[in-house]
């Protein structure tokens, strides 16, 4: 594969000021405490801004790190999860920039990646061998529709350094039959079909089911509405283990991976759901190999970007929190959603289970 100039990245860079290396858009600043809050001192300028910090092990206030402080610190790390905040054009900056900072002080890595499934391995691969071009990549390997500015540049920078590449993530049909039918749904499938989900599926128990419960209760795109109903219970266990098949199947991804690479790190992406307050892959990685160094990083919109603070208790989210500029609402109080709410179940009937258990229909 031709080496690339990384454009989107180095424009990133030029717009930020930066000649070479990890980059702010600002200097780094320290915190003032008021209570249970820590204020940053700098304001947050734009969406590029960003600030990484981390709980004091001593107990005192939070350490807002430098880049280097940074790199240093999660190079220490056998796997590193960056949760991040989907299509945040902050976030993917400092995902970029963390890899190369990581790669330039321990070339053995591999980048482990959500938005890649595994039945597309063989064309990540031959799109990181030159037997494929881009165009291959992201029309066989359904690469995300926001592949060209959040991901490339870091499959990019992988593939002219011969860094391997995982497509992490259990087949989205294979999630969409397993939260339709359970996990018993599995035993339909064709040995290498079952091969693209993790042997091992560890169900979800404390405080990862709490919260998955919780937010599959209020949102729209993971069905709605309290599970009260002796069936809405049923269908809420259902998309529990779907959901607990993705973590379980990008943890077994990634152990995979380094047995197949000893003695490499990983630099692995997913939405933070997937990973805060180490809880899902980070529980699931544990169970696989339970003296694996694991560092989370999560992202924390801040609610006022002229004056970002972070709570105490959002410290426990991650190894280090990224502070972020906040997105733009997707919808305004009053504003008519239905189109909306349309296109995302048409989206999800693309993806149908083409099993059912035996017996049924």
């Amino acid at each position: 594969m031709a080496a690339t100039c990384l454009r989107w990245s180095c424009a990133c860079l030029l717009l930020l000021g930066a000649s070479s290396g990890l980059a702010w858009a600002g200097s780094p600043s320290s915190l003032k405490r008021s209570g249970e809050v820590f204020q940053l001192e700098a304001p947050l300028v734009d969406l590029y801004d960003t600030a990484f910090v981390m709980a004091d092990p001593g107990g005192g206030a939070p350490r807002v790190l430098s880049p280097e402080a940074l790199a240093d610190l999660l190079s220490r790390y056998d796997v590193v999860v960056f949760g991040e905040s989907h299509r945040h054009s902050g976030v993917h900056l400092q995902q970029q920039l963390l890899f190369r900072a990581l790669v330039e002080r321990d070339g053995d890595y591999i980048l482990s990646l959500e938005q890649f499934e595994r039945d597309v391995q063989p064309v990540v691969d031959d799109y990181l061998a030159g037997r494929v071009g881009e165009m291959s990549l992201i029309s066989q390997g359904r690469a995300w529709d926001n592949y060209a500015t959040s991901y490339r540049p870091l499959v990019e920078y992988a593939g002219t350094r011969q860094i391997p590449v995982v497509a992490a993530e259990a087949p989205v049909w294979a999630v969409v039959c397993i939260g339709q039918w359970g996990t018993g749904i599995l035993d339909r499938f064709t040995a290498r079909e079952r091969g693209w989900v993790a042997r091992d599926l560890n169900p979800a128990t404390g405080a990862y089911r709490d919260k998955y419960m919780a937010f599959q209760s209020t949102a729209v795109a993971h069905g709605g509405g309290a599970a009260t109903s002796p069936e809405a219970l049923l269908k809420a266990e259902r998309s529990l283990a779907g959901q607990v098949a993705r973590d379980d199947t990008m943890a077994e991804s990634i152990i995979l991976a380094r047995q197949a690479h000893p003695g490499r790190k990983v630099l692995h992406l997913n939405g933070n759901f997937h990973s805060a307050g180490f809880l899902g892959i980070v529980e699931r990685l544990k169970l696989r190999d339970p003296g694996l160094k694991i560092a989370v990083i999560d992202p924390l919109e801040v609610e006022n970007p002229l004056a970002p603070t972070v709570a105490s208790g959002d410290l426990a989210n991650g190894t280090v929190l990224q502070l972020i500029y906040p997105n733009p609402p997707g919808f305004v109080d009053g504003e008519d959603t239905s189109a909306w709410v349309e296109g995302l179940m048409s989206k999800r009937k693309a993806s149908p289970c083409k099993y059912t258990p035996e017996g049924a229909g």
